[in-house]
């Protein structure tokens, strides 16, 4: 009886002890964590439906590769892909179109081949003074043929010649980074009509790979040339911590210039057979981007130069060359960039410089014109 009791308290007391809207609900809290935990998985539901489904993959590759191409590399890529995009369809565009100069020209040699044969067999070298007035007109009109055809665009090339893959590339890359070699244009309305939309496209483009390129070779320069500035001083003993900030001089990125040049100079000279001169004129002039077109690189493979098409072993390393070149101008360009943000953060630096001098002498001026002003203190005067 005792122990009935005591438990019939012990649940009275327990009863008591609960609030009665929670006696109200009894089961129903396992209900509301049902609700809960069902709700939570609703939510996981939704949130992977909307990963797999198909419209939102794209739109999330398409921010992805828009983030990636606005990278250094994806910018790299991307102008060596518009390059090569305007190389195939510069090439598909010329090669198809047929020049009249070349017919006209071939024709002309023919007619004049005749003309000097006839004219041998009819005066048999008899009469000499003759055959040479005759043979001379024949000449003096196949020049003027030849001079008229060089007018309107003759050169001796064929449209296969002149738009080989290379030299479509080094075409592409004069365009859109505004060198313009000017020995090789499109001569067809299409043709044109493409140089000018590709030139619209293809400036900003490269603009974009000026700075970006030359953001990052300045921060590899930078670091380099702290790395090597820090091993040759020595730091103060005790000191800890990152050193003050290094700044890279100007004659330093003169150096960085003078050694690709050089080295350019010497690679084209022993490729092209030019001279050093006009190696070095070369490389300066298409790194300054001025391109007067009179030096090209892989001009025998441009212009089907029998030297160079004799075999095809030797046509194919002329062509390597030639998008050797490519890279070098590229990557000259970009080294260009990179002497500009180098050159502009010491311009800055001593700018500021100049700023806080001048402001510490004109403070100077200021206090010395002040004393004399006020004339001698009384100490001074006392003194005296």
């Amino acid at each position: 009886m005792r122990q009935g009791g005591r438990s019939g308290a012990h649940a009275g007391s327990m009863a008591a002890a609960l609030h009665p809207g929670d006696l109200a609900r009894g089961p129903g809290r396992g209900s509301v964590r049902s609700r809960g935990s069902k709700g939570s998985m609703g939510s996981k539901d939704s949130s992977s439906s909307t990963a797999s489904d198909p419209r939102e993959r794209v739109k999330d590759c398409c921010r992805k590769l828009v983030a990636f191409m606005c990278t250094q590399v994806g910018v790299g890529g991307l102008v060596v892909g518009y390059a090569l995009i305007g190389a195939v369809g510069f090439r598909s565009i010329e090669i198809k179109e047929e020049y009249p100069e070349l017919e006209e020209v071939r024709v002309r040699s023919e007619q004049t081949a005749v003309e000097l044969w006839l004219i041998s067999q009819e005066l048999n070298v008899l009469n000499e003074s003759l055959w040479r007035q005759k043979v001379d007109a024949a000449l003096v009109g196949f020049q003027g043929a030849i001079v008229e055809a060089a007018r309107k665009g003759y050169d001796g090339r064929t449209a296969e010649d002149m738009w080989s893959f290379p030299a479509a590339l080094m075409f592409s890359l004069s365009i859109f980074t505004m060198i313009g070699f000017g020995n090789l244009v499109p001569r067809t309305t299409w043709g044109k009509a493409a140089t000018v939309v590709y030139a619209v496209f293809g400036v900003p483009l490269y603009v974009l790979y000026f700075m970006n390129m030359g953001k990052v070779l300045a921060q590899t320069f930078r670091w380099l040339y702290t790395r090597l500035y820090e091993c040759s001083t020595e730091r103060p003993a005790g000191s800890t911590g990152p050193g003050p900030r290094v700044i890279v001089p100007s004659t330093a990125c003169l150096w960085v210039i003078s050694g690709y040049v050089l080295t350019g100079t010497i690679m084209f000279a022993e490729w092209e057979q030019w001279s050093y001169l006009d190696s070095c004129y070369f490389c300066v002039t298409s790194l300054c981007k001025i391109g007067f077109g009179d030096f090209v690189p892989g001009a025998a493979t441009i212009n089907g130069g029998h030297k160079v098409t004799k075999e095809e072993e030797e046509e194919t390393s002329n062509q390597t060359r030639l998008v050797i070149n490519f890279v070098y101008l590229l990557l000259g360009l970009g080294l260009i960039a990179m002497c500009y943000n180098l050159m502009r953060e010491e311009v800055r630096v001593k700018v500021r410089q100049l700023k806080d001098d001048v402001g510490h002498c004109l403070d100077e001026l200021h206090l010395r014109a002040a004393t004399c002003y006020r004339g001698p203190s009384p100490e001074q005067d006392y003194m005296y």
